[in-house]
């Protein structure tokens, strides 16, 4: 048998109710009773039950943290600073792979029936769908790296992708590329399509600017979408990737091809990972501050609990570029 909170009692000498309180968020409890009832409670080895307290306050202090990119390497750290935030905050993350998933209602059920508090639908990939899908279940839902027009119906936080991509184009330019390719992700990603759009934005700093799709944002993607274009004698001098992780995979591409990177072609990257400081990669790329996009979503999902029914909000922040080697110096 476990220890009970009827044990913590007798050891503390106090009753049922003073042990209670101890361990209820926001009850009153003088400084002394709690030191008591928590040193009986520690030489014990007593915890108090999450299932028990849901029960008896409605909440179970869950948060679905929703996803489909468990297989891309800049995801890894994001969901490690999110489970560590919201578990900061006395919540635990519920981790929900939506990988290869097509039907949001589903997702939306699921959760539903694990009776989260709150969801964060942490992916710029997926179809505006799935957030929708949540936006109706009277939950706080907060769609991190999400696009814009999403603050309509959903608290969002990250960067504007339209600016991001003029700031990859004046980039290039400013290093005296004029032939330039962006090497995109999806085709369907509302990144994809927001980035695409402020790179075309800036056409008249070049002479040629092209751009095609990949088929997901993988190592693998990157390298088949450059040995594509390398096989049509289609190189361009300089490529604005959709992602770190596509820009590596492109580079591995033009090696193969006895291409020198930034001698012969340059690379342009997004998000800064840790691979991409890697001496064998030394990509510049455009830095997205995960820490404050992250921060803010936590923050928006604790405010939606305590205060729900609230209009939406949306908290974007800057992005900067990170110099390394896999561009020519600027002119």
């Amino acid at each position: 048998m476990g220890i009970t909170l009827k044990d913590v009692a007798s050891r503390a000498g106090v009753s049922r109710s003073a042990v209670s309180r101890t361990f209820t968020p926001g009850a009153s409890v003088s400084k002394g009773m709690r030191k008591k009832v928590e040193q009986a409670a520690d030489e014990l080895g007593y915890a108090p039950s999450a299932l028990a307290s849901a029960l008896s306050t409605g909440r179970s202090g869950l948060v679905g943290l929703v996803a489909d990119n468990f297989r891309n390497p800049a995801f890894m750290p994001i969901f490690d600073q999110f489970t560590k935030d919201i578990q900061d905050r006395g919540l635990r993350p519920l981790l929900v792979n939506l990988s290869g998933q097509d039907d949001p209602q589903a997702a939306a059920r699921m959760l539903r029936q694990y009776s989260v508090d709150a969801v964060i639908v942490a992916s710029s990939t997926l179809p505006s769908g799935f957030a929708d899908a949540f936006s109706g279940s009277e939950l706080p839902v907060v769609h991190a790296f999400g696009p814009a027009h999403a603050s309509k119906t959903l608290h969002v936080t990250g960067v504007d992708n339209v600016a991001l991509g003029r700031l990859a184009a004046k980039t290039l330019a400013a290093r005296g590329y004029t032939d330039v390719h962006m090497l995109a992700g999806p085709r369907d990603a509302t990144t994809t399509q927001e980035r695409l759009q402020g790179f075309l934005d800036e056409h008249q700093r070049f002479t040629k600017q092209t751009y095609s799709y990949s088929q997901s944002y993988s190592h693998a993607a990157g390298r088949v979408e450059m040995a594509g274009l390398m096989a049509k004698d289609t190189t361009a001098e300089a490529y604005f990737c959709g992602d770190d992780i596509l820009a590596i995979g492109a580079g591995a591409a033009l090696r193969q091809g006895q291409l020198r990177v930034p001698r012969d072609v340059g690379l342009l990257g997004v998000n800064d990972i840790e691979m991409s400081a890697w001496p064998e990669h030394n990509l510049t790329t455009i830095r997205q501050p995960m820490d404050k996009i992250i921060a803010a979503a936590v923050n928006l999902v604790c405010e939606g609990m305590a205060a729900p029914g609230g209009p939406c909000r949306a908290k974007f922040f800057d992005c900067t570029v990170v110099e390394r080697g896999s561009l020519r110096s600027e002119d």
